[in-house]
């Protein structure tokens, strides 16, 4: 099983006044309806479009529904940028109960900053969304409709994912005889190596319970791109269930995916989920929930 290593600094995050105070726990009860965490690496120029559209649909929320309270927890991955400061102004704006900044002391890869903001999260529901803003907030709608769907949940465990999928025919229009070569690629190494039944593993607006995410976090050893296969992987041999919702969903400029290179170290990940998995290098948790 893997170990989360926090750094000293990463046991605190600072509030609106300044002041450090302890984050909480993925163990603990939860405390809120919904935790929203945005993984951020130099993202200073992308972050405040999600960050406005976000706060606004979550505010809106709220006032029509008073007994809905939420958390925005960003985590800044280690960003050479301005990262943090941009982030903390919406901390001071809305204050440190509804959005946190998390600051890693180095880059971990986004896998382990979503983690990382998991693991510090108070929510019933915890929903995993890029800060690049690709995926328009208001669909969080849809995937709690998925997840909504899925009941009863076993264990309370379940997992709604956005997709973009149905994008697939018009995105091909538009990139490179290399670039939709690389895609189908690495889309028939993750079914045939470790997901088949979900199209677009790689969508970043993901919906978990608070129990499906313990559990498959806790497990999860894969810190950079293809982190989301390796959580769907352990969610399916869980027997978790899971929904994929189509999301409206538009490219962004300033990805952080280098093309070949990403790609290349995506499908090596992919062969150690196989390989490791199967040789009982890496261990699923497996204990009973109540």
């Amino acid at each position: 099983m893997p170990t989360l290593h926090r750094h000293e600094e990463e046991k605190f995050f600072v509030n609106a006044e300044g002041r450090k105070e302890s984050v909480p726990s993925i163990h603990d009860p939860p405390t809120r309806e919904l935790s929203v965490v945005v993984p951020s690496y130099n993202e200073e120029n992308r972050l405040p479009l999600m960050m406005d559209e976000a706060l606004d649909y979550l505010e809106k929320r709220q006032k029509q529904d008073p007994s809905f309270t939420y958390e925005v927890i960003v985590v800044d991955d280690g960003s050479k940028d301005q990262t943090t400061k941009v982030a903390m102004k919406y901390c001071k704006k809305y204050g440190s109960d509804k959005v946190r900044v998390l600051s890693l002391v180095k880059n971990r890869g986004k896998g382990g900053a979503v983690r990382m903001g998991v693991f510090s999260s108070r929510g019933k529901k915890i929903l995993m969304a890029d800060a690049d803003g690709a995926t328009k907030f208001a669909d969080i709608e849809k995937v709690e409709e998925g997840l909504k769907n899925l009941q009863p949940w076993p264990n309370q465990m379940a997992i709604s994912c956005g997709s973009r999928a149905h994008l697939e025919k018009d995105s091909i229009a538009k990139r490179s005889y290399f670039r939709t070569l690389l895609m189908y690629g690495f889309h028939f190494l993750v079914w045939f190596l470790c997901v088949k039944e979900i199209r677009d593993t790689q969508c970043g607006f993901k919906l978990l319970t608070r129990e499906a995410a313990s559990r498959t976090f806790s497990t999860l050893h894969i810190e950079r791109w293809a982190f989301d296969v390796e959580l769907l992987y352990i969610a399916q041999r869980l027997r978790i269930p899971i929904a994929e919702v189509a999301v409206n969903w538009t490219e962004i400029e300033g990805s952080k995916l280098v093309p070949f290179w990403s790609w290349l170290q995506m499908g090596r990940d992919l062969l150690f989920i196989r390989l490791r998995y199967m040789t009982g290098a890496w261990q699923l948790e497996t204990r009973k929930c109540n």
